[in-house]
């Protein structure tokens, strides 16, 4: 077998660690994708990246996430991030549902998941870390979107389905970009299709709250209405519009490092089926991916990485197995990133960009 691992930088992000070496200071921003139980091929990754490879930087990193990659940035930032992913781990990959479960016994379960993830001191290590500060992604809904019935719902995301298919600009109709952001932290966001962002800010009375809402994807969990501190309405998902990013971030300079479990980005939830869609050059020139290899997913069970049809294919004994399994394997992958960062071989490791990108 392969390396478990493959590195992936932008042009900018090729020049600079050539000239610096790979240095965690020169990393500014950290990104986490949706994606749902997607998310168990990277735990390895995040149980060094925070507790090790990270912990003796100083100055501040932005930890940008929406739907499960916002969960991960709650750990990340918690005081102690490895025994908050593990709660993560353990609590998602061991849930289990009724065999038709409604959309109301889904999100009990989420905020369950939730509260052992937080602990007893989650909501106050996500307000005080003044080292890595986490940002929230939500959608803020529109029209029939924003509605509990199903039917409503349906109708709204075919609309939103067709329109995104003509623009993506044209997501506006329905969903506005909602970033919450933890206190005494900067991010700016560059969207190269200049949709709309509104800002909160995180606080004791609505992390809860924003948690769930960039998680609950539609269908499948209720939306989460009126958070305190911000814009009224009813939120959701927060993938539906920054599903695997098209974003690049400021104010400071310096690179974004983005553990992934594709070596291809998919801009929004709606353009999974859209191989023309692809992300902007501008996005992706600063980032530094880290994609487990078709070698080591080939090795899994299955030969996959775990995702959401798990829960319907498998029964739960089988699919708790394949999880633990793979949330097992993963730990590889932390273990020969922080080997070949430590002995500077990473520098001849790291490769181009394995996608085409907009000018």
């Amino acid at each position: 077998m392969g390396a478990p691992l493959e590195i992936y930088a932008g042009p900018k992000a090729l020049e600079t660690i050539h000239h610096y070496g790979f240095d965690p200071l020169l990393f500014n921003y950290f990104l986490g994708a949706s994606g749902g139980p997607k998310w168990f091929v990277l735990a390895g990754l995040d149980r060094v990246l925070f507790p090790e490879f990270f912990q003796p930087r100083g100055g501040q990193i932005q930890v940008i996430g929406s739907s499960a990659g916002a969960f991960r940035a709650a750990c990340i930032v918690q005081s102690d991030p490895l025994a908050a992913i593990n709660r993560l781990a353990e609590s998602y990959s061991h849930t289990v549902y009724s065999a038709k479960p409604s959309a109301y016994e889904i999100t009990a379960k989420a905020k369950t998941l939730l509260s052992y993830m937080l602990g007893d001191h989650g909501l106050h290590d996500i307000l005080s870390n003044e080292r890595f500060k986490a940002h929230i992604i939500t959608a803020r809904c529109q029209g029939l979107v924003s509605r509990s019935g199903k039917l409503s719902q349906l109708a709204g995301l075919a609309m939103s389905a067709a329109s995104n298919r003509k623009d993506r600009k044209n997501l506006q109709k329905a969903f506005t970009r909602v970033v919450f952001s933890a206190p005494n932290s900067h991010l700016d966001i560059h969207d190269p299709y200049h949709l709309e962002t509104e800002r909160a800010k995180l606080g004791y009375t609505n992390i809860r709250d924003v948690l769930l809402a960039s998680g609950s994807i539609p269908l499948v969990l209720n939306g989460v209405s009126n958070i305190v501190a911000a814009p009224p309405g009813v939120y959701r998902d927060g993938g539906i519009i920054d599903y695997h990013f098209d974003l690049s971030f400021g104010p400071k300079p310096g690179l974004t490092l983005y553990p992934h479990f594709y070596p291809r980005p998919v801009t929004g939830w709606f353009d999974k089926n859209l191989k023309n869609r692809l992300v902007h050059a501008q996005s992706y020139d600063n980032v530094v991916m880290l994609v487990p290899s078709a070698s080591f997913v080939e090795s899994l069970p299955y030969g996959k990485i775990p995702d959401r049809d798990d829960f319907k294919n498998l029964d739960a004994d089988t699919r708790i197995a394949y999880w633990d399994t793979v949330l097992s394997e993963t730990d590889r992958l932390g273990e020969y990133f922080m080997k070949i960062a430590e002995d500077g071989s990473i520098m001849d490791k790291i490769q181009p960009l394995p996608f085409a990108c907009y000018p």
